[in-house]
């Protein structure tokens, strides 16, 4: 299975490997059908997924708060929700030739 960005109503969503205490945050590429995310935060109390909220926001260029954790609050594997995005447009930004 390939990383695949679902269309929903108000944006986007699509699943996310994160790897925490990363030296150097971003994107990273697929890993199967997940997003690879580094962040260099530690996964204590919420502070890796702000960090992904703020990465994937970043590299989308949406503001922090059209972005939401959707599944996978205390976990490696996450679904995120990204709002004012369509699929082609995330997709491209995510992952560029």
């Amino acid at each position: 299975m390939a990383f695949t960005v679902t269309p929903r109503d108000a944006g986007v969503r699509f699943a996310v490997h994160v790897q925490p205490r990363a030296r150097k945050p971003g994107i990273d590429g697929a890993q199967g059908d997940a997003l690879r995310v580094r962040v260099q935060a530690p996964p204590v109390d919420g502070a890796a997924n702000d960090a992904v909220i703020a990465v994937i926001a970043d590299t989308l260029g949406v503001p922090r708060r059209a972005v939401r954790i959707a599944a996978g609050f205390s976990g490696r594997q996450k679904l995120v929700d990204v709002d004012g995005i369509d699929a082609p447009a995330a997709t491209a930004r995510l992952l560029p030739r």
